[in-house]
């Protein structure tokens, strides 16, 4: 079977990585999965006309209203995966609703990636639990093997000789609003300039340009923190497994990739306290929750004093993404559902 599969797809962003793996588990059961951008297209009529021109024979998309709003029209069975941010933000505006109301009662199946994204999209849509399955996201890191841990700080600006000393807090996201990197910036600089061993580093791509400018000049004039250039998925990997903590911050979450990487590469995980975040970070458990700056600089200072809480944070959210997010429990999934496109 030939399917089309949109979703937005930003370099080295969670969302590409996810369509990525996902695509892969499609094609490795003998399907031809092609993967395009959702922002290539202008209409519904686009998507459409290329379907029939290409003859593919059923679709997918990841996000119910960026993706599945030209799946609308097509003639051809599709599916759709929610993205995070359609049922925690698009769904309070009207006229995005209605639309992804529309798209769900069309789609084949829809996938969320926790119980919690399932019950907030049958809150706010017609209820379509049957059609809805819960499929956490599948993880798998790979660390590059001639990553410089030095020279990736000297690229974000930190040059010291302590550089064995300096406790690394990694804020993995792309630059854009939802994200919001600079939530903890001025309460972390006050924290480092208390403690200049303490530095917080953002990393991910410039998907908002206006907003990147904006955080690279509040980061220019904040003492402790720094931006760096974005990575390949290993060098990332690789930055991650050798940082102090890595750290989200976002308004908003689907299901973040790189608290669940974090986990697996045995980093202790701090996040915002997001229905998103809290479907996966259990507080004390696999990782550590905070509700403002203040609470995240209180949590930080007893994962720098406490070994026995960051030894249990670690071996907790390792067994944790081995039990939950499982690649081949992923795999199986999406092979199982794509095959009910093949029916009538």
């Amino acid at each position: 079977m030939k399917i089309l599969f949109l979703a937005c797809l930003s370099p080295k962003t969670g969302n590409n990585t996810t369509a990525e793996r996902i695509r892969s588990h499609i094609e490795k059961a003998g399907h031809t999965c092609e993967l395009r951008d959702a922002r290539e297209f202008q209409s519904s009529a686009e998507v459409a006309e290329l379907l029939s021109r290409h003859h593919f024979q059923s679709a997918l998309g990841i996000h119910l209203f960026k993706a599945g709003r030209f799946l609308l029209d097509i003639q051809i069975p599709f599916g759709i995966i929610f993205g995070g941010t359609d049922i925690n933000e698009d769904v309070k505006v009207e006229q995005k609703r209605v639309v992804m109301e529309q798209v769900l009662l069309k789609a084949r199946f829809a996938v969320a990636f926790t119980e919690e994204l399932k019950k907030e999209a049958e809150v706010f849509m017609l209820s379509q639990s049957s059609k809805i399955y819960v499929q956490p996201q599948g993880v798998q890191t790979d660390v590059s093997d001639s990553f410089s841990w030095t020279e990736f700080l000297k690229s974000a600006g930190l040059h010291t000789e302590h550089v064995n000393d300096l406790r690394v807090f990694l804020l993995v996201c792309g630059l854009r609003r939802v994200k919001d990197p600079l939530y903890l910036a001025d309460d972390f600089s006050e924290w480092h300039c208390d403690d200049p061993l303490n530095v917080l580093i953002i990393i991910g791509p410039k998907v908002d340009p206006v907003f990147t400018v904006e955080v690279e000049d509040v980061v220019h004039r904040t003492a402790g923190i720094s931006v760096a250039l974005e990575r390949s998925q290993q060098e990332l990997h690789a930055a991650m497994k050798r940082c102090f903590a890595v750290v989200n911050s976002s308004v908003s979450e689907g299901m973040s990739a790189a608290i669940l990487e974090a986990m697996d590469l045995g980093v202790p995980v701090l996040a915002r306290n997001i229905p998103g975040n809290a479907s996966i970070v259990q507080h004390e458990f696999n990782g550590l929750l905070y509700s403002s700056p203040q609470e995240f600089v209180h949590q930080s200072q007893r994962l720098v004093s406490d070994r026995e809480l960051r030894e249990r944070l670690v071996r907790n959210g390792k067994l944790y993404v081995e039990e939950h997010h499982n690649l081949k429990r992923e795999r199986e999934t999406y092979q199982q559902l794509v095959d009910t496109l093949l029916t009538e």
